[in-house]
């Protein structure tokens, strides 16, 4: 077994936003080398996280929506009173209580090992945000 890490870096631009980073994903399976192993990818946040689903634009809108609704950005937070880096952004910190900040995907001959409608997600929670990473970290053969 080998390995090998990369890392993609994005911008967000809207306090919720979900980015398909799927083809950066099929692309570092394809140029990695390896027949056959694992990408396992991490969020090096804790208010942005990964998570697979169906990349339906109207679906994407409702997870969005069903994000807000289900942790209100206005709640009376503890977590507001002083908050380390002056975001009010308890409301994200609570979201992601919901979510992985890893997700791990097998590939074999270059292509990843998802289902027929699955999709891989950068889910951001405190945005907008000027670079966020996920790191790549690739075991194979």
């Amino acid at each position: 077994m080998n390995y090998l890490i990369r890392t993609i870096a994005r911008e967000t631009v809207d306090p919720v936003q979900i980015i398909d980073i799927t083809d950066e994903v099929r692309q570092t399976a394809a140029a990695c080398g390896f027949e056959k192993g694992q990408i396992t990818l991490v969020t090096q946040h804790t208010t942005a996280f990964i998570n697979i689903n169906e990349q339906e634009p109207k679906l994407v809108e409702d997870m969005v929506t069903f994000l807000k609704r289900l942790v209100p950005k206005d709640g009376e937070y503890l977590h507001n009173i002083a908050p380390i880096d002056g975001r009010d952004n308890a409301h994200s910190h609570l979201m992601g209580l919901f979510m992985n900040s890893t997700e791990t995907i097998p590939f074999e001959s270059g292509k990843l090992l998802l289902g027929e409608w699955q999709s891989i997600f950068l889910v951001e929670l405190d945005g907008p945000r000027p670079r966020r990473k996920v790191l790549m970290h690739i075991l194979g053969v």
